[in-house]
């Protein structure tokens, strides 16, 4: 019975939409809130803004700041950032899992790699490869890179060992082993790498956009805060917020189609 009652309630209502609509509602809250704080002075308005002009000041954006075309730009350096960062670190790590010698002597520079203040070395880049958008997607890629490694190395290391006497049992080779037992067992481990590298990624190519001034959101914002336009500012923020949301989204989609 109660078995027959839940199915019945999930026919009515999709449990699944319920994390979404409490998100949703949390961060109404929080902008309520936080305008009310503004408009009662407990808060600087010349530090933040109004919630409510920095969503007014949207259309703006559109009209007078080309956004889809910056939107765009910065989305095209993330694609691409993103596809070289997880075509590179997941057989770098597969490398590193394999060869025990090697990996020993690597893997502290690794994460070393990932502590490094890569974008500090902007000025270098420019001088190798230009002001231009392989400066920015060079250094994302060094910044993504790390944390992808070290979660592909780990979550091959971790893989159960019966799953492991399962294949040795069916006499697999060395590649099947490899391809039909330790990477499924270790998609997530390679999947929260993956999420972690692509913050790293959308963080790298709006700071390099923004300190080089090479288009994009990046670029808006700096000059948006250049003209002390505050809630041009915040809105061009939003749109970041929006843009990683929309690569999050598609990468949760990606790895359920991928774990089937």
């Amino acid at each position: 019975m109660d078995r027959r009652r839940r199915t019945k309630m999930e026919g009515r209502f999709d449990l699944r939409r319920y994390p979404v609509a409490v998100g949703i509602a949390t961060v109404a809250v929080l902008t309520v809130l936080l305008e009310n704080a503004l408009r009662l002075g407990l808060l600087n308005r010349y530090v933040v803004p109004l919630p409510s002009e920095v969503l007014l000041n949207l259309p703006r954006l559109f009209t007078e700041e080309a956004i889809l075309q910056r939107f765009f730009d910065t989305g095209f350096r993330m694609l691409v950032s993103c596809i070289l960062v997880v075509g590179i670190a997941v057989p770098t790590g597969a490398l590193l899992w394999r060869y025990r010698l090697l990996r020993r002597a690597v893997i502290d520079w690794v994460a070393a790699l990932a502590a490094a203040p890569v974008v500090l070395a902007f000025p270098l880049f420019l001088v190798m490869f230009g002001r231009s958008t392989a400066t920015v997607v060079i250094m994302s890629l060094i910044t993504g890179l790390a944390p992808l490694v070290i979660k592909t190395v780990e979550g091959l290391t971790t893989v159960r060992p019966v799953l492991i006497n399962v294949g040795r049992s069916m006499r697999l080779s060395s590649m099947q082993m490899f391809w039909k037992i330790l990477l499924p067992a270790a998609l997530p481990a390679i999947f929260t790498g993956i999420k972690i590298s692509w913050t790293y990624v959308l963080i790298s190519v709006v700071g390099i956009e923004y300190l080089i001034n090479l288009g994009g959101l990046g670029a808006l914002i700096n000059e948006l805060v250049e003209r002390y336009d505050l809630p041009g500012t915040y809105s061009s923020i939003l749109l970041v917020v929006l843009l990683s949301v929309i690569y999050f989204m598609a990468l949760e989609r990606i790895e359920k189609w991928v774990r089937r």
